[in-house]
C-alpha cells in the first residue's frame, strides 16, 4: 500500500516540475530522499527519566524507534562529558518518511497556535530544508495529559534536489504550508 501523498508525487508533483524546470527526463525530478526527527535533550545528563520520556515521543510521533545521540566532545561550561546521552533521532525513509509528511503537514502544523505557514528561508544552500517546533503537542498522537514536559523537535526534511527554488516547489506542491 503507497502512501496518500506519494500517490500524488508520482501523478501530480513530477510533471508539474518537470514542466516548470524543464527536466528531460523523469528520473531528473527533485524527490525527497528521508526526513530525519531529532530531539536535543540537555536535561537528560541531570534527569534521566526525561531521555525515556522523549524516546517514547518520538516513538509515538514517528512510527519508529529513535537512537540515542551521545556527545562527541566533552564541554566543561555545559557539563557534558563525551559519551553523555544528550539526545534521540529518527531517520524516516520510504513509507513511513511519506506517511509522516502527510501527518505532519496536513494534522500537526496546522494545529500550532497562531500558525501563519512555516519560514520559507530554513534551506541550507543544497535543497534541505530544517524545521523546528516549539512543542510536541502539536501531533495528535501525543496525549497531554502524559506529557511530563514540552520538548522542542528539529525536522530535517532532505531532498535530491540541486538548489533551494527547487526544493521549495517540490514542498510547495506536496502541501507544506509556507508563509507568504
Amino acid at each position: 500500500m503507497t502512501a496518500r501523498l506519494e500517490e500524488r508525487y508520482r501523478a501530480e508533483v513530477v510533471p508539474a516540475l518537470q514542466k516548470q524546470f524543464d527536466y528531460g527526463n523523469p528520473m531528473q525530478v527533485p524527490r525527497l530522499d528521508k526526513i530525519v526527527v531529532n530531539i536535543g535533550l540537555g536535561e537528560a545528563l541531570s534527569n534521566a527519566k526525561a531521555l525515556d520520556a522523549a524516546l517514547g515521543d518520538l516513538t509515538t510521533i514517528t512510527g519508529q524507534r529513535p537512537i540515542v545521540t551521545k556527545a562527541k566532545k566533552s564541554i566543561a561550561q555545559f557539563r557534558v562529558r563525551a559519551g553523555n546521552s544528550i539526545g534521540a533521532k529518527v531517520t524516516l525513509r520510504g513509507e513511513r518518511m511519506w506517511d509522516f509528511l502527510d501527518r505532519m503537514t496536513t494534522m500537526a502544523l496546522p494545529r500550532i497556535r497562531d500558525f501563519r505557514g512555516v519560514p520559507g528561508r530554513s534551506f541550507d544552500g543544497r535543497g534541505n530544508y530544517t524545521l523546528g517546533l516549539r512543542e510536541q503537542l502539536a501531533f495528535p498522537e501525543i496525549e497531554y495529559d502524559r506529557v511530563d514536559r514540552l520538548r522542542g523537535l528539529e525536522i530535517s526534511i532532505v531532498t535530491t534536489a540541486k538548489t533551494d527554488e527547487e526544493s521549495k516547489r517540490l514542498l510547495e506542491l506536496l502541501g507544506m504550508p509556507f508563509a507568504s
